[in-house]
């Protein structure tokens, strides 16, 4: 079955769509990159899935048993979040907030969730230091424990290793192909076409004509030489 179906969806911000008639599917277990130029429509594709914003023609089908609610969401970090005045468990909790329901605190399934997910990101001793004196890595294994909060079928993650040096970049790409065998479907935005080429098995490449298919057929159709 499907994770998701996108049928000739449009989107945009009201200046016209970014977006114009894009088809594509992702099946349980992909690993889909997302590739494009600045303004190319990645991140709005990304807004769309997760309903953040409204489409401005066609439709995503969730399949699976998939809710949208329970898609996984890795931003890109800015400044802000960067500073952000809270210790590692609360982050990695908040995760939780739409297992909730009318309730106003997290009970001992979200608080279990919680830990096994930094002990699955190795970053459980630091579960009481404040988030913004983390490193760089150590701040985006907490980001991908909270994702893994909200999901056991879908992560969504935007440039996962901006920042990071090419070792703890490397080791980001690992953990999440790591949480794929496990059997987690991957959609990730990426700018880093060598490393896309050695871990997805997907791409959807917004180019002059847009591309979906194997990484593979791709790399032959680009004739781009990948190194180990």
């Amino acid at each position: 079955m499907r994770l998701i179906t996108c049928r000739n969806i449009s989107a945009g911000y009201g200046e016209g769509d970014i977006i114009k008639g894009l088809s594509f599917e992702v099946q349980p277990g992909d690993y889909l990159c997302v590739v494009g130029e600045n303004g190319s429509g990645k991140t709005t594709l990304m807004k769309a899935i997760l309903g953040l914003i409204k489409l401005s023609g066609g439709e995503i089908v969730y399949g699976d048993g998939l809710n949208r609610r329970e898609i996984g969401y890795l931003p890109q970090q800015s400044n802000i979040q960067k500073d952000f005045p809270a210790t590692v468990r609360e982050v990695v909790l908040s995760g939780c907030l739409n297992k909730l329901g009318k309730r106003f605190f997290y009970g001992r399934n979200e608080k279990r969730i919680a830990e096994e997910n930094m002990k699955r990101m190795n970053i459980l001793h630091l579960a009481d230091h404040c988030y913004r004196e983390l490193s760089g890595g150590q701040q985006q294994r907490v980001l991908l424990a909270r994702a893994l909060c909200a999901t056991s079928k879908l992560l969504v993650l935007d440039e996962p290793v901006t920042g990071l040096d090419s070792a703890t970049a490397e080791e980001m790409y690992l953990l999440i192909d790591k949480l794929n065998k496990e059997g987690i479907t991957v959609i990730m935005i990426s700018h880093d076409l060598g490393e896309v080429y050695h871990h997805a098995d997907k791409i959807l490449a917004f180019d002059r004509d847009v591309f979906f298919g194997s990484v593979e057929e791709y790399v032959k159709g680009k004739r781009v030489k990948v190194h180990d």
